[in-house]
């Protein structure tokens, strides 16, 4: 089923979590043990990060240096039609603009379709650790609009190759991301925003934003969109404070602000695990009021944790 058809037959608010492919050599049982906790409480979808190649240089006994790809997450298409038929959950995995071209993303749009999966989250994706700024494959999408595109082009039957006879159309359900705080690239907030209209305008069917830890961003965001004409749902994105160094991790990576009260509450915890129990309590805060007020979908980012998301779930749902 379709995310925008869980969000119209629901009667409440939903709840949704996102989880990260095992790294390369890691067993799938780990992983599996943390989605069977929270499917306890009935998620209408899982989301699954895709993470794109990166280029490691490793020093030779000559004093050379050797340029090694590596892919230290792979197996998100795989995973993400294991979880399927394994729960019967709808998935979402991730489609990135990095490391692919674009018949790379067509083939794997094809494998997804033929596979029954009918939901996918696009995104550009961060520069790998070796690069300053993004950089696209030469024959790939360099924003997330290009790539919301293609795929809009595909659910109506139009592939790269013009000259296919009998092209099938796809169905997918396309998500894209909203950033609440402003994405660190854009030049202001409502350039920003004319952005997130062009990924709706050409044929994004809901929004997932990124976290954030204060809901007035949230509920501000909404407001902005509704009144540029994006009329689409908007799921926000919530993660659990879970360790203090998260709170210089979390607004360097991720470009956002912690709220005062929060930082002054983690400043007295003795311990990480302190700190944790007051991240749990904070997103059960912000979780009772976003489902209070309305929003479609929770949607928790599980950084492969799922004990905290589990308590919190448990309080809300």
């Amino acid at each position: 089923m379709k995310v925008t058809d869980h969000i119209k037959q629901a009667k409440d608010t939903l709840f949704s979590f996102e989880i990260l492919p095992p790294l390369k050599g890691e067993h799938f049982d780990h992983l599996q043990n943390n989605i069977a906790r929270l499917l306890e409480y009935n998620p209408a979808f899982i989301d699954v990060t895709y993470h794109q190649q990166e280029v490691e240089y490793r020093e030779l006994p000559d004093g050379n240096l050797e340029k090694k790809t590596v892919r230290k997450r792979p197996g998100t298409v795989g995973m993400s039609a294991a979880i399927q038929y394994k729960t019967l959950k709808d998935v979402i995995p991730h489609i990135i603009c990095g490391g692919f071209t674009k018949e790379d993303t067509e083939n794997a749009l094809i494998d997804l379709h033929f596979l029954g999966i009918d939901n996918i989250l696009i995104v550009r994706g961060d520069p790998v650790s070796n690069q300053k700024y993004f950089v696209p494959e030469k024959e790939g999408h360099s924003h997330a609009l290009g790539l919301v595109k293609q795929v809009s082009d595909l659910n109506k039957g139009k592939y790269l190759d013009e000259e296919l006879l009998n092209s099938h159309p796809t169905n997918f359900c396309i998500g894209v991301a909203g950033y609440p705080e402003k994405h660190s690239e854009a030049a202001n907030f409502s350039l920003d925003l004319k952005n997130l209209k062009d990924k709706v305008d050409a044929g994004a069917d809901y929004i997932v934003t990124q976290m954030f830890f204060d809901n007035e961003k949230y509920f501000d965001f909404v407001d902005k969109c509704r009144a540029i004409g994006i009329n689409v749902p908007i799921i926000p994105g919530l993660k659990a404070l879970a360790t203090k160094r998260q709170l210089q991790i979390l607004p360097q990576t991720f470009h956002i602000d912690l709220p005062d009260d929060l930082v002054k509450e983690a400043l007295k915890c003795k311990d990480n695990t302190q700190t944790r129990q007051l991240g749990v309590e904070w997103a059960i805060a912000q979780s009772k009021e976003l489902k209070a007020k309305g929003a479609p979908v929770l949607h928790y980012y599980t950084m492969g944790k799922s004990d905290n998301i589990e308590k919190i779930v448990s309080a809300v749902f």
